[in-house]
């Protein structure tokens, strides 16, 4: 079987260097690079990328194997039917490694046609290094490189300001672009860089952050062989990814007006402040799958789909979704359902084994930051707690127990804050008590759950009914 390279699959398309990628790894070819693919192929647009590879250890040498050619293969549910989609992209020109070749890096950064900058360096990339020195070949952390190239081309075009760059940032930070801009801001200052130069860039260079949603499971190992056969082609960089993708994007127009993914079709918004988006979007989608994962685990599933596949925990989340949630969200309640309908539909994917032992990592300040302020937000405007959130809570903290009817359960989250709740159990003079507690214990929540009327003893009861009686008893009971 063939190689896939630009040899043996000719490629009629020329693209034009416009995109330097910081990452190259399964998320951002399966999601950026595919949308930039569809763009192209769409609009008739002719956006080049060349990747950098942001650490000295990457995956520059497989994609220069097939000329940067790979398939990404789309799974999903789509109107509530299966769907699978495969696709060549070629929109990737060329990769460099610039611990290796820091030359070629440097030309790429200070090429007169380059426009943007993506990146996805991972949580971790978007931090500061002490002392960093911004002149290396090249710079350690992620914003000392991008301070540098920054640096470099303002002195290298004698401060032309239509030679400043756009950047989007992927990382799953919130506010991800301004905590760039802010430390490559800092590094300017701390290595005694020009005021005209920080001026530059703050006038001109526009930092545009993001958020990004799509499931990548990456690299199919298990049926790699099946997939090359039915491609006809020896594809070493296939990536899996789950059908829905939804990119939020706060730019100015010129941003909008240069990359019009939404006109391709993709599921791209773009926003002026990202805020209420965002809020959107954590209490119904990673809210939902917080609330989920101990109703799910201590019913005995394993994964998103085997549990949201039980009607009655199903019925539970949607109704929690549509009563709890919904209606404390600004916006407009059809547009709120509609978004909601798409994210759970996503749950039945048949094809992603979403497991809920890893989305149940650091579930306590998870169930904080996602369904916390919808408790909070339907308190203050019901004078009583929810239900379903409220059973959430309380299966949550049976599932931090570490057992239950005779399942174990590895707890993957702050170790003072697991061993203080499973000292609480094996110290419960009641449930009450039990749940006074925990939820009292600032340094678990920041704050004292128990101040909100009502809400210990519901979780209380709660719990002792699932003790008793079992999560599913329960559960039928409430829903």
């Amino acid at each position: 079987m063939d190689l896939l390279n630009r040899t043996n699959y000719k490629i009629n398309k020329d693209y034009r260097f416009k995109i330097l990628q910081f990452g190259e790894g399964n998320f951002l070819r399966a999601f950026v690079d595919w949308m930039i693919h569809q763009m192209n192929r769409e609009l008739d647009m002719q956006n080049g990328v060349v990747v950098v590879q942001p650490l000295d250890k990457g995956m520059v040498d497989m994609l220069k194997k097939q000329d940067h050619l790979y398939h990404v293969i789309l799974q999903g549910i789509k109107d509530g039917i299966p769907v699978e989609e495969k696709e060549l992209v070629d929109c990737i020109i060329d990769s460099v490694n610039p611990y290796s070749d820091y030359d070629l890096y440097k030309q790429y950064f200070l090429h007169p046609d380059l426009e943007l900058i993506v990146s996805n360096t991972t949580e971790a990339g978007i931090s500061r290094v002490d002392n960093e020195d911004i002149h290396a070949a090249p710079p350690t952390s992620f914003p000392g490189k991008v301070c540098q190239l920054l640096y470099q081309r303002y002195l290298h075009f004698k401060g032309d300001t239509g030679k400043a760059l756009d950047f989007i940032c992927c990382e799953l930070i919130d506010k991800n672009a301004k905590i760039l801009k802010k430390i490559v801001l800092e590094l300017a200052v701390s290595n005694k860089l020009e005021d005209d130069f920080i001026a530059w860039v703050n006038n001109y260079c526009t930092f545009c952050s993001s958020l990004v949603d799509r499931i990548v499971p990456g690299f199919p190992r298990d049926n790699i062989k099946e997939i090359q056969q039915e491609l006809g082609y020896a594809d070493n960089l296939v990536v899996m990814g789950e059908y829905f993708h939804l990119w939020a994007i706060e730019a100015p127009r010129h941003v909008r007006e240069k990359y019009p993914f939404d006109k391709a079709g993709l599921n791209v918004v773009w926003l002026e402040d990202m805020t209420k988006f965002r809020d959107k979007k954590v209490r119904i989608l990673n809210g939902s799958h917080t609330a989920l994962v101990p109703v799910g685990l201590l019913s005995g599933y394993e994964t998103v789909k085997e549990a949201f596949d039980d009607k009655d925990i199903s019925k539970f989340i949607n109704g929690m979704v549509e009563t709890e949630v919904i209606p404390n969200i600004e916006g407009g309640n059809e547009e709120l359902k509609q978004f909601a309908a798409e994210i759970l539909e996503r749950f039945y994917n048949p094809y992603i084994r979403h497991f809920l032992k890893d989305i149940s990592l650091n579930s306590l300040s998870k169930w904080m930051t996602r369904d916390y302020p919808s408790l909070l937000d339907f308190y203050e405007s019901k004078a009583k707690v929810p239900e379903k959130l409220t059973f959430s809570l309380a299966a949550l903290l049976i599932l931090y127990r570490g057992d239950y009817n005779g399942i174990e359960f590895d707890i993957n989250d702050n170790a003072k804050h697991v061993a203080f709740i499973q000292d609480a159990w094996k110290n419960k003079e009641s449930y009450f008590s039990l749940t006074s507690n925990i939820l009292s214990n600032q340094q678990i929540w920041n704050a004292d759950l128990t101040a909100i009327h009502g809400l210990t003893e519901s979780v209380a009861d709660n719990i002792e009914d699932i003790i008793t009686n079992g999560i599913k008893t329960a559960l039928v009971k409430l829903i």
